[in-house]
């Protein structure tokens, strides 16, 4: 019989073993709040799981599930219908199930709003779990009847504990470097940790796993970027830099170098979307644009092809033109909200919502295409932007 991948095999079963997320299982976290308050009434709210892969999202779901002494049903939203969840109801349950939907964004509306009734009755007890914004991928109706609850990525001496658990059970030690390496390769992954530990175990008859095994499980080589170290940040600013510089050479080959040491390409494109508006702006608008759909890209594609996508809004970007102008008006005006305050909105840009606020003077002298400042009153001669002549 096939044994499970160490991944499986390590998944905690109780609460007190779970590592990270202290915000949510600490003592003072809110899971442990929701369970102590299950155990004295009975109630378990629905809940959505925001977080990146790797951070315990369906592990902490089962724990819950074992703590609530409540039947559980794991189900992925890729290659599951509604129809198959509903089958699992039985009549007389004294409690609602536990049912964990992995990628729930990949549920159409459709599909979520057939979830609705069930969620709503409390026939499930449902725990979703997802990589993409709820706020986007979710209907409203099933948000407001579940609880958010955001999962952070996994930090590193959180990622030490769990390669300590798996080389115990694999009864194997690891080297300092190689230590590293793993444990920044893995992007705060443990699924990818575990997993490649136990592909270089598996490589190798020595007890001790080198940087070389690593490298090997990974099928990459290892390169001088440590996520806490200098090299990491000189090589990201220097990226950053080059686009702003509009070396398209340099942009490239710093991109190069976070690629093959196993750079996340979501950080990347992250850093390209936010590179679009304050470095490129009203210079060229659709920078954002192509920027979107390189991160896009990466989310759907990954390694090793959404390296090409990476490249491609990279010689983009750092060939555009620039304008910062956007982004420091921005900023000009954070800065007088910090100093000002909450200052009054003018009467006429108020909306009479109500027949009181009508007669008190909301929405009176109101002009749409006005060219007077709409600023509150203290501020009105304020300009922020400056447009740039071309």
């Amino acid at each position: 019989m096939e044994k499970s991948p160490l991944p499986e095999l390590l998944r905690p079963k109780k609460l007190s073993l779970f590592v990270g997320q202290k915000h949510l299982v600490g003592s003072d976290g809110i899971i442990r709040k929701l369970l102590e308050g299950a155990r004295k009434q009975g109630f378990f709210p629905s809940l959505i799981f925001w977080g990146p892969p790797g951070t315990g999202k369906t592990t902490l779901a089962r724990i819950i599930a074992i703590e609530l002494n409540r039947p559980f049903h794991e189900f992925s939203a890729v290659n599951t219908s509604v129809k198959e969840i509903a089958k699992i109801l039985k009549e007389g349950d004294l409690f609602p199930p536990v049912v964990v939907i992995d990628e729930i964004h990949r549920f159409n509306k459709s599909q979520q709003a057939k979830l609705l009734p069930y969620v709503e009755r409390g026939d499930i007890t449902l725990i979703g779990a997802t990589t993409e914004n709820p706020s986007f991928e979710v209907i409203g109706p099933l948000l407001s009847r579940t609880r958010v609850l955001i999962l952070k990525e996994l930090e590193i001496n959180e990622l030490k504990k769990i390669v300590e658990r798996g080389l115990n059970y694999l009864k194997r030690r690891v080297g300092k470097g190689a230590l590293t390496f793993l444990i920044e390769s893995s992007n705060g992954d443990a699924r990818v940790l575990l997993n490649t530990l136990e592909i270089a175990s598996n490589i190798t008859s020595q007890k001790t796993l080198s940087t070389s095994h690593i490298s090997q499980a990974l099928q990459r080589e290892q390169l001088s970027f440590d996520k806490k170290g200098e090299e990491y940040y000189n090589v990201i600013s220097a990226f950053i830099k080059s686009m702003r510089a509009s070396d398209v050479d340099a942009a490239l080959y710093y991109l190069a170098r976070m690629v093959q040491a196993g750079q996340d390409p979501l950080y990347i494109a992250r850093r390209m979307v936010i590179f679009a508006s304050e470095d490129i702006g009203m210079a060229q608008p659709t920078a954002l644009v192509v920027a979107n759909e390189v991160f896009r890209a990466c989310e759907v594609i990954g390694y090793p092809e959404c390296a090409i996508n990476l490249a491609h809004g990279v010689v983009y970007l750092a060939s555009s033109k620039k304008d910062r102008s956007a982004y420091d008006a921005y900023f000009q005006a954070v800065d007088d909200v910090k100093r000002f305050g909450n200052l009054p909105v003018p009467m006429k840009i108020r909306n009479p919502v109500t027949k009181l606020m009508k007669e008190v003077g909301y929405g009176e002298g109101y002009e749409k295409y006005s060219k007077e400042s709409l600023l509150p009153e203290k501020i009105a001669n304020k300009k922020y932007y400056a447009k740039k002549s071309s």
